[in-house]
């Protein structure tokens, strides 16, 4: 419940919240617990999160819902497919990409000092809601696959492509995540894929962690969820990389 508490909090700013409560759960659960089960359990307590942070942001003001109604339906389809082949292949093989993916992100983000503190949006509007559209069905079902590092791929692509300030990134990003989180638990759930007991109790307190940290980020705004950002990105380059070494 503890990590469930700071993972919802950090997803809740820039992402990665997955890369602590897998761990936990890990740690948690039997030995030889199918994968499916643990990744139904934590798309349970992910979902908690991600719709109190989406809540909270959508509340706010800051994008309107009309923004994220394409990108949330592609998200959810894309993650469709994604747990469609959790079932059939192992995502192992994806964490030497994602690795490089989160080294590539922190280094363009480190070399660009001005990178998403404003909101200049590249395209015209057509053009922009179609290539949100892309970029939440491809993280969709990344996410519905294997899903580590789903937020904060977001949130990068939405300030590096789209031209998004880090706070308006951050509120898109949630929403899509949201979207992909809720497609996935529901055909995971249906499949019997997860321990009640242990989703519940987590879930209520990665909702809270949602909460407060949606509410932080709204208040402190670009500059510091781009520090944050940062953090967090670091974070889970050590975090994967450890994992790499130890397979």
């Amino acid at each position: 419940m503890l990590a469930a508490l700071l993972a919802g909090f950090i997803d809740a700013i820039v992402g990665g919240g997955g890369l602590i409560t897998v761990p936990a759960l890990m740690i948690a659960l039997p030995t030889g617990t199918p994968l499916p089960t643990l990744l139904g359990t934590n798309k349970v307590v992910a979902c908690t999160g991600t719709t109190m942070a989406a809540g909270e942001f959508l509340r706010s003001g800051t994008m309107s819902w009309r923004e994220m109604v394409g990108p949330v339906l592609a998200s959810a389809f894309g993650a469709s497919g994604g747990v469609w082949l959790t079932y059939r292949v192992h995502g192992d093989f994806l964490r030497p990409v994602m690795l490089g993916l989160l080294v590539a992100m922190l280094a363009f983000t480190l070399l660009k000092p001005d990178l998403g503190h404003i909101h200049a949006p590249r395209f015209g509007l057509s053009h922009q809601r179609g290539l949100a559209n892309f970029l939440a069905m491809a993280l969709g079902f990344y996410d519905g696959f294997f899903g580590p590092g789903t937020g904060s791929l977001l949130i990068f692509l939405f300030v590096a492509v789209l031209g998004f300030d880090f706070l308006r990134a951050s509120v898109l990003a949630k929403s899509v995540n949201w979207a992909s989180n809720l497609a996935a638990m529901g055909l995971f759930l249906w499949q019997g894929s997860w321990i009640p007991s242990i989703a519940l109790s987590m879930a209520a307190a990665n909702g809270l962690g949602g909460y407060v940290g949606a509410r932080v980020a709204l208040s402190k705004g670009s500059r510091w969820v781009r520090g944050v950002f940062i953090g967090v990105v670091g974070a889970l380059i050590l975090r994967l990389g450890w994992q790499l070494l130890h397979i």
